[in-house]
């Protein structure tokens, strides 16, 4: 990336900050700005308390100790107030930093939130953690200094104006060096700014990797593969650790530079302000300011090398957060809402392997969807559940297009429970409410109780308030599944899908869970994705899916009759179940 491109990218990064908090922004740049005044009014009184109180008394071998105390209280009054600057700029660049750093995490969760299924299966979890930690932390670097610098820009113009001031040989001198940091940052942001953006990268796979090798610690360990994962960690670690190296070694040269510039302005100005001094040109009270004033640079201008030196890295950051920001939501919500019982229909709809699938569940019916491995089951439950979007065709709720429905409309009518279901590291009550207003205990346990949960949360240690572990690990299969489901008719749905959401539960038991939300009064209608017979017959219609098409419809004992593919189907799921 070329320096040009870089200072503008940057630039922007920095507005962006100044809009997102501007009262945070300006209490920084209220205290840099004191800190910058006082500076350049220290330099003055020190010059003045060096040539008209400190050498007269060398002069004279004389103390007055009056007049000494006067300056020192001068001089002790301005550190005063620097100190309140210094605290000021501090604080509120400390409070900037991590306001946008908060905000930036809590836009990128809400994106991915409301971002379909389709583009987290193309995004892996690691990355999308390093999205919301090193990425924002990185793209937030520059405000740490941001309000620093920015004063020092004003500092640095000051300072030239009061070195021509007083010698237009020593401004030549501050002209000469303080555009090195421009030239110096420009060496630097050429060959850092790419080494960044793989830092950058890297971090994610690695962040990637690790959460992968979290995930199936157990397949690794009893597959026997610890060695081979940890290899496969170890190459991953071993590339982020080339390009963090690289870019030490690029900074290893630029810090020192930068911080070496004040130093040599110094003693160029006193060799210059000697030689004009011998001239007649100078007086000790000039030179000694000039001097003085350098020497206060050295802080502000380490500043603004601090900034130009996480530019780079903060717009590497950025990027990679703004792709996120900015990824397009295919499935949008609109505007309509619904009421009274729920209609699902299916009109000729193709998506993936699915092909003009057609399918109706009326209100307080129950469907289930029957086919052999692979013929689109899953699919048609996704789509009833607004989690995948047709290719064609269209997907209607008591005849409104789920386009067309909010978010909050289509969440109280549908709801749906996956075959592996996921539980939340935290009580049962937790998960069952997830946080929805007007579900209170008895709802709870009525969930609970239709979902057959109940007896089991009755004998846990704490009831409704023992805590689950992570992903539920305190309980067993078909337990989570009971309690996912449980979860799902707490908020009163009117359309329930479960794609195979009871295959953990003994079969007697999903029989009469699926029996029970038949036969409750106002239970909602439903399309069940079915394998295993009890739970089939009784379903009002069977939809049986073959290679993503509707091979046929109609009740249990009907297919049973006319659809061979049908009958082959369930005699292969009941020799599974004897085995």
């Amino acid at each position: 990336m070329k320096t040009r491109e870089l200072i503008s990218q940057g630039t922007r990064l920095c507005g962006r900050m100044i809009r997102s908090e501007p009262r945070l922004f300006l209490v920084s740049l209220g205290g840099a700005g004191l800190v910058v005044v006082l500076s350049i009014g220290s330099a003055f009184a020190v010059g003045a308390v060096v040539a008209d109180v400190v050498a007269p008394m060398l002069d004279r071998g004389q103390v007055d100790a009056g007049l000494l105390a006067g300056a020192a209280a001068v001089l002790l009054g301005l550190s005063t107030l620097k100190v309140v600057g210094i605290f000021s700029r501090r604080l509120g660049a400390v409070y900037l930093q991590q306001s946008l750093q908060a905000r930036q995490r809590k836009g990128i969760v809400r994106k991915y939130l409301s971002l379909p299924p389709d583009w987290h299966r193309d995004n892996p979890t690691g990355a999308l953690l390093s999205n919301a930690s090193s990425d924002v932390d990185a793209a937030a670097s520059p405000a740490g200094s941001l309000a620093y610098a920015v004063a020092t820009v004003f500092l640095l113009a000051g300072a030239l104006t009061a070195l021509f001031a007083v010698d237009w040989t020593l401004g030549l001198v501050g002209l000469v060096v303080f555009p090195g940091l421009v030239a110096v940052f420009a060496a630097y942001s050429r060959r850092v700014a790419p080494r960044y953006r793989l830092a950058q990268s890297l971090r994610a796979q690695v962040t990637a990797l690790a959460h992968e090798s979290f995930d199936g610690a157990l397949t690794v360990k009893v597959m026997g593969r610890a060695d081979h994962q940890t290899a496969r960690f170890g190459g991953q670690v071993g590339e982020l650790r080339q390009a963090l190296v690289a870019i030490g070694r690029t900074r290893a040269w630029h810090d020192p530079v930068i911080d070496a510039l004040p130093q040599v302005g110094t003693v160029a100005v006193l060799v210059v302000g000697a030689w004009r001094c011998e001239q007649g040109a100078l007086d000790l009270s000039d030179l000694t300011a000039a001097a003085f004033l350098f020497a206060l640079m050295d802080m502000p201008i380490r500043a603004i090398g601090w900034l130009l030196g996480a530019l780079p890295r903060a717009v590497a950051g950025a990027e990679r957060v703004d792709r996120v920001l900015a990824a397009a939501d295919d499935s949008p919500s609109g505007t309509a809402v619904l009421g009274g019982p729920a209609e699902l229909r299916l009109r000729r709809v193709s998506v993936r392997s699915l092909r003009e699938v057609s399918v109706r569940i009326a209100p307080g019916r129950v469907v289930a969807l029957v086919g052999p491995t692979g013929s689109g089951k899953s699919t048609v439950a996704a789509l009833a559940a607004r989690l995948l979007s047709p290719e064609s065709g269209t997907v209607l709720v008591d005849g409104v297009d789920v386009r067309e429905l909010t978010a909050a409309a289509f969440a109280a009518a549908v709801a749906y429970v996956p075959q592996v279901p996921f539980v939340f590291a935290d009580s049962v009550r937790a998960n069952v409410a997830l946080g929805r207003t007007g579900i209170d205990d008895d709802a709870i346990w009525r969930a609970l109780a239709v979902a057959r949960a109940d007896d089991f949360v009755r004998l846990l240690p704490q009831g409704l308030d023992t805590g689950l572990g992570e992903r539920g690990v305190a309980l067993s299969g078909g337990q989570r599944q009971r309690i996912a489901l449980a979860r799902a008719l707490a908020g009163g749905p009117r359309l329930l899908v479960l794609d195979d959401a009871t295959s953990a539960v003994d079969p007697v038991v999903e029989a009469d869970l699926v029996a029970g939300l038949r036969s409750a009064p106002g239970g909602p209608a439903m399309l069940v994705v079915a394998t295993r017979r009890p739970t089939i017959a009784l379903a009002d219609e069977v939809v049986y899916l073959d290679q993503g098409r509707v091979a046929a419809t109609g009740t249990h004992h009907e297919l049973m009759r006319s659809a061979p593919g049908y009958r082959e189907l369930l005699a292969a799921y009941d020799r599974r179940v004897t085995e």
